[in-house]
């Protein structure tokens, strides 16, 4: 607490002085896997933009997104709460299974967006890239990206707005012909431009740029989602690029990721005013679909609420604002939702009043001047739509991550996982018949908090899935 109040005192006494509120981009990527970046330990592919902004910032590696699939990380790390409160637990797909899985069909407006609270303090605001948060398929009703605190936005198939639209080209495809995906997004917002999958991340950074150079015209601060989606399945890569393998092609989409976003760095890093006054932040919304990405030393993936589904690297970068360099924070644990009050204090701004987050204010993490951790444990429920998944024919239900404890259980506490996270990083050795009163514990606390939240309709379709199982197992029998 002490901390806190040293960090923000300092903010307050430098906007007194005239200093400009710090400008704020968040580059949330989509399906990648915690080893993926080369300074996490991919070997197989490098991404040295990336690589330099963790040289010259921090690298965390105890991060957490608040889901294993889409929507709602994204609507965890957009409103400092849990996903559940606003009904949004698997990806938004249309709307007879969005209704089937007992969900909403898009984010309601009214939610806290960290956008807005930047919005209302004055400061220009972008969202640059997928947002998947309302607006997809036969969704067509949907509120606007910029009804959530956004100036302007641009976005893919999955948002309404205006879009940039991926063409497709394969080797030895005639490049006068190229394909297109989600020709029906046309029809989600006015707006629609083309261009290759494989440059659209650099179709979104030319955006975000003279966005920059407009709020820096005009005086303001700058907020910026930079959300790119190219690393999702399917790849497309540059022609020149391509691969024999789905992991092949990841790789090559990947690298090229990090190309596009690198203009993006250097034009922040070689503006003085923007390097010593801007915050980057970089991580994935989910972990990595199997076979393309990789999580390093974790289990699971996509979907999954074991460590490689859930934990993210993180880079921080910010000259000016981050007080260390080539630092690896190794033991703070927090997660996406706490990103969202933590970003409104280390800007030094006011949160939206009546707002309640689930997450934590950890600046002086973010900041590289402690090596703290969230007080309260991380909760997690599984989408409801993903009972089994890549192999696994019953997957855990919930989730906690508490101090070193992380563990799982079903929606009624049965079948208990216990991994200690400091001597058991991929969850091999379960701990639950050697600490009975810590599993006891454990499964009260998340059945406590899976009640706690509005209800989806996982338990229902899990019992489908175990019916259909036990019925096929007793037919085979027969």
């Amino acid at each position: 607490m002490k901390q806190i109040l040293t960090l923000l005192l300092t903010l307050a006494v430098g906007l007194q002085a005239g200093a400009a509120k710090p400008n704020i981009v968040l580059v949330f990527i989509d399906d990648m896997g915690w080893g993926d970046f080369s300074c996490f330990g991919n070997r197989a592919a490098k991404t040295p933009h990336i690589d330099r902004l963790a040289k010259e910032g921090i690298r965390f590696e105890q991060f957490y997104v608040n889901s294993p699939i889409c929507s709602p990380s994204r609507t965890a790390i957009s409103t400092g709460q849990y996903p559940q409160r606003w009904r949004i637990t698997s990806y938004l797909d249309n709307r007879k299974r969005n209704a089937r899985r007992g969900m909403v069909q898009w984010l309601d407006p009214k939610a806290p967006m960290l956008a807005r609270s930047f919005q209302e303090a004055g400061y220009a605001t972008g969202h640059f890239g997928k947002w998947h948060m309302g607006g997809q398929r036969d969704v067509d009703d949907a509120p606007p990206i910029t009804d959530y605190g956004f100036d302007v936005s641009l976005t893919n198939f999955e948002g309404m707005g205006p879009k940039l639209l991926p063409q497709t080209l394969r080797p030895g495809q005639d490049p006068a012909k190229p394909g297109r995906i989600w020709i029906n997004a046309e029809g989600l917002g006015d707006g629609v431009r083309w261009m290759q999958r494989s440059k659209i991340t650099g179709g979104f950074v030319n955006e975000a740029i003279p966005f920059i150079d407009h709020a820096s015209t005009e005086g303001k601060s700058f907020y910026i989602n930079l959300w790119p989606d190219d690393v999702h399945s399917p790849f497309w890569p540059p022609v020149a690029k391509w691969g024999n393998s789905k992991r092949e092609l990841y790789l090559s989409v990947l690298e090229e990721m990090d190309q596009q976003l690198g203009r993006l760095f250097s034009y922040i890093r070689n503006s003085k005013s923007l390097r010593d006054n801007t915050l980057i932040l970089v991580c994935s919304d989910n972990g990595p679909e199997l076979g393309a990405g990789v999580a390093g030393p974790f289990r699971g993936y996509k979907t999954q609420l074991y460590e490689g589904g859930v934990r993210s690297s993180l880079v921080v970068w910010g000259p000016g604002l981050v007080k260390v360099k080539n630092k690896v924070n190794r033991k703070s644990v927090f997660s996406a939702i706490d990103l969202v009050p933590s970003l409104i204090d280390v800007a030094g701004i006011k949160q939206s009043r009546g707002v309640e987050y689930d997450g934590e204010s950890v600046p002086n993490i973010l900041i590289g001047t402690s090596n703290a951790s969230r007080v309260a444990p991380i909760f997690f429920r599984r989408p409801p739509d993903r009972d089994a998944f890549y192999g696994d024919k019953d997957l855990p239900d919930l989730a906690v991550r508490d101090g070193k404890w992380k563990f799982l259980c079903e929606y009624d506490g049965a079948d208990p996982e216990l991994y200690d996270m400091d001597n058991d990083l991929s969850e091999k050795n379960n701990l639950a018949e050697e600490r009975p009163r810590l599993v006891a514990k454990y499964t009260k606390s998340c059945m406590d908090w899976h009640r706690s939240m509005p209800s989806d309709n996982g338990p229902n379709l899990a019992g489908d899935f175990r019916r259909k199982k036990t019925l096929k197992e007793k037919n085979t029998r027969e």
